[in-house]
């Protein structure tokens, strides 16, 4: 999993939420405090720091990899 996608993301939800808050940085800090609650709430992980993005896509990297497209079977087959 690369950063960049999750980076245009977020880019793009900034950009979104400054359009609604016509760019108050007040308005725009309480819309995110409010979103970050809400996500928390319903059980999802909030990344705070560019430290949290990296430890995210390292575990999801992790996890992909565990998971192989090939499964190895020792078990011979009857036919043979």
């Amino acid at each position: 999993m690369k950063a960049v996608p999750i980076l245009e993301e977020v880019w793009h939800v900034k950009d979104k939420l400054s359009r609604e808050m016509a760019a108050d940085p007040a308005a725009y800090s309480a819309k995110l405090a409010a979103i970050a609650i809400a996500e928390e709430t319903a059980g999802r992980k909030v990344i705070r720091s560019a430290a949290g993005l990296r430890e995210w896509v390292a575990e999801k990297e992790r996890q992909l990899a565990g998971h192989s497209a090939f499964a190895l079977n020792d078990k011979p087959s009857r036919n043979a």
